[in-house]
């Protein structure tokens, strides 16, 4: 039997996303956020709102975005 491998997930602050991830500044990263509901990523899982607080699952967002880009070009 082979156990399947789930990834961990690694809750970050838009602040620590935008530092991970220089490609984004935290103004884009909270314009994607405000438009979550439009552009799929609320479907995606990668958010999680705790009262005011906004938390992003750095693997469902990167996959999120990677599915973004197909395409376009």
């Amino acid at each position: 039997m082979i156990a399947e491998i789930k990834p961990v997930s690694r809750y970050l602050s838009v602040a620590k996303i935008a530092e991970a991830h220089p490609g984004f500044t935290e103004a884009s990263l909270r314009w994607i956020i405000f438009n979550a509901s439009s552009n799929g990523l609320s479907k995606s899982g990668a958010i999680i709102r705790v009262g005011r607080k906004v938390l992003i699952d750095e693997a469902p967002f990167l996959a999120w975005l990677k599915s973004q880009g197909k395409g376009n070009g």
